[in-house]
């Protein structure tokens, strides 16, 4: 038998290596460029009266985001409530408790469905199911169409990481007398808690930026809110409208919000990595 010589496979190697480190720095230059612009453009905005104030009249200057800050933050924390739950039960289910189930494959593909469903539908959805009905805008439309595009995300994830476990942990503990609930939450769970706590940060950075559901749920308002069964400020609609005015300073502050959701998302993302981190004994 004639050997071919390496010296093809080692180029081809050669060129997807370099093919790939391309397109890896690629990426990363695409990431650091958006960084860099919109901290340029948006730390400007960012003082005080940003923080503290509501909103200026079209063509005054001055004034901030407080109450669309408050909203999104109260937006986001609902829609968690309702998703995480409901998707780590859905995870563990897919995971622990559905091999060679039908129900298992038709959720499994509804979840991978659902994953790649455009928010706008999500929040047509939530239009229909509750501000219809209701006959007003509120918080608890928009914290549904956020949850909903949430679900999909954490289940799948809560799925994949529970599946990394090794299954002589799941046995070690049945054969110790554990029953299989506890055996999930005290030791399946610990040991998959990083994935975990990735996951429902992933879902919740998915949501951080979402215009289109919101549009059609909560809407907006220049004015604070007293609970989420009215029409609710956030960051990601003030930013569409601000963008799209004439004014100077509401673009100014349209990007010091987009610079606001960036950091945080960023900010929360480093910080569980580094609390979540692998301690070296």
């Amino acid at each position: 038998m004639k050997l071919r010589p390496p010296t093809g496979r080692r180029l081809a190697n050669l060129a997807v290596s370099i093919w790939a480190g391309a397109s890896a720095l690629t990426g990363i230059a695409i990431l650091f460029w958006i960084l860099y612009v919109v901290i340029i453009r948006g730390i400007g905005a960012l003082n005080l009266s940003f923080f503290t104030h509501l909103p200026t009249p079209p063509g005054m200057g001055g004034g901030g985001l407080a109450n669309a800050i408050a909203g999104t933050l109260a937006l986001t924390a609902g829609a968690t409530v309702i998703a995480v739950p409901l998707g780590l039960l859905a995870g563990v289910y897919l995971a622990e408790f559905s091999e060679e189930s039908k129900a298992g494959d038709y959720s499994r593909f509804s979840a991978n469905v659902l994953m790649g469903m455009p928010s706008i539908i999500v929040g047509i959805f939530a239009y229909t199911l509750v501000v219809v009905p209701l006959g007003h805008f509120s918080g608890y439309a928009g914290a549904l169409a956020l949850a909903i595009l949430m679900l999909p995300v954490i289940t799948r994830t809560t799925e994949d990481m529970l599946r990394l476990v090794p299954n002589t942990l799941r046995e070690s503990a049945l054969a110790l007398g554990a029953p299989r609930w506890k055996v999930t939450l005290a030791i399946v769970f610990r040991a998959a808690k990083g994935g975990l706590i990735t996951g429902i940060l992933l879902a919740v950075a998915r949501v951080s930026g979402e215009t289109a559901p919101l549009l059609f749920t909560a809407l907006n308002s220049p004015y604070w809110f007293h609970s989420l069964g009215e029409p609710t400020p956030n960051l990601t609609v003030t930013i569409f409208n601000y963008a799209m005015s004439p004014y100077p300073d509401w673009q100014q502050k349209a990007w010091g919000a987009s610079l606001l959701i960036t950091l945080g998302v960023l900010l929360t993302t480093v910080l569980t990595r580094f609390l979540l981190r692998e301690k070296k004994v």
